[in-house]
């Protein structure tokens, strides 16, 4: 049997294995359960007791060996391309053109927004989506009662019966970055002041329509130094719809009411979509909402650290989606978020 081995291990030494079809059958004879080294184990048994321990180790031995030889052809196949499956590749053929993808037509807003106020000495803060009460609420003199606190307008992550302040929730708009930048200036030395954006994804329980969506994404702005006044405001949010969208945009101001703002604002301009002929986008009244605005209240900085004698502000805030809606004829806001590849190739190159 020694001779045997012997000669195996010659054979297995000589193998020439270049393909795939090499390797399989030196794996049929040598590895297989129908091969060589399963017989020579099978007849260990008529071996001399006193040999049969030195003819073990033998067949050992040229099993390990004949495992490695197969490991390494294997591996020397697989990096050679030579164990590759299938028909060649065919250089001659065109080309597949690289596919690119494209911005989402709110990224292309929102990155323009930004573009614009900073232009104007604006920067961009950023804050947590799951808020406290008070950050998203308290702060901003929403009373206990109000019907925002309710649980059919807010998504609550933990609701407290007993303690109303403990409760956490889904911000429901990004004034509360607002209150987070006071607080944070207000525990300065000296006070530096406060011109920033607030973009953001913010949530709220609402029907899912063309309308409306239970997320969608806003962008605050906050102005807090001494002697800044409502002309300043209609300056700044004026510049703003110029930019954005046409120099011949009209725009208009409607008294309203914000339990953080006094006195407040409704920012309507001429409909970008039917030009004011009437749609459903505008109800056929010629003019858009896009934003809320106001003097800050003087509870607000209060609340937030500053003194309310010696500094004053505006705020405001608008929807992204709207302003994209109006900006490229968008008229339902749920094409936003499908993911449709036929509406998103029409921003590409924007």
């Amino acid at each position: 049997m020694l001779d045997k081995v012997r000669e195996l291990v010659q054979e297995i030494d000589q193998a020439t294995i270049t393909t795939k079809e090499d390797l399989e059958l030196f794996r049929m004879r040598f590895i297989s359960r129908k091969g060589v080294l399963t017989e020579l184990f099978d007849n260990l048994k008529t071996v001399a007791a006193e040999d049969r321990r030195a003819v073990g180790k033998e067949l050992n031995d040229l099993k390990n060996k004949a495992l490695a030889r197969f490991q390494d052809s294997s591996e020397a196949l697989e990096a050679s391309g030579a164990g590759h499956q299938g028909p060649a590749v065919d250089l001659t053929l065109p080309n597949v053109p690289g596919l690119t993808g494209t911005q989402h037509p709110l990224s292309i807003v929102r990155q323009r927004i930004i573009q614009i106020f900073e232009r104007i000495g604006f920067n961009v803060s950023d804050g947590p989506e799951i808020e406290s009460d008070w950050y998203n609420f308290g702060a901003l003199n929403f009373p206990d009662n109000h019907p925002a606190r309710d649980m059919q307008d807010t998504f609550f992550v933990q609701k407290s019966a007993e303690n109303q302040s403990a409760d956490m929730l889904l911000r429901t708009h990004t004034s509360n970055v607002q209150i987070r930048l006071m607080e944070h200036r207000s525990k300065e030395e000296t006070f530096r002041p406060i011109r920033s954006i607030m973009p953001g994804r913010v949530y709220r329980n609402e029907t899912i329509s063309a309308r409306a969506h239970c997320q969608f994404h806003q962008v605050e702005g906050l102005y807090v130094d001494r002697n800044v006044g409502f002309r300043d405001l209609k300056d700044t949010l004026y510049h703003f719809v110029k930019e954005m969208f046409t120099k011949d945009t009209k725009i208009r101001f409607r008294p309203s009411y914000f339990p953080f703002t006094e006195p407040s604002a409704e920012i309507d301009i001429s409909c970008q979509i039917c030009h004011g002929s009437g749609c459903n986008i505008c109800k056929h009244s010629g003019w858009v909402e896009i934003a809320g605005s106001g003097m800050v209240d003087p509870q607000v900085l209060i609340n937030s650290g500053i003194d309310a004698e010696e500094y004053t502000g505006f705020a405001f805030g608008m929807g992204i989606e709207r302003i994209t809606m109006l900006k490229y004829e968008v008229r339902d806001l749920r094409l936003y978020f499908e993911n449709d590849v036929r509406f998103l190739k029409q921003f590409e190159g924007l």
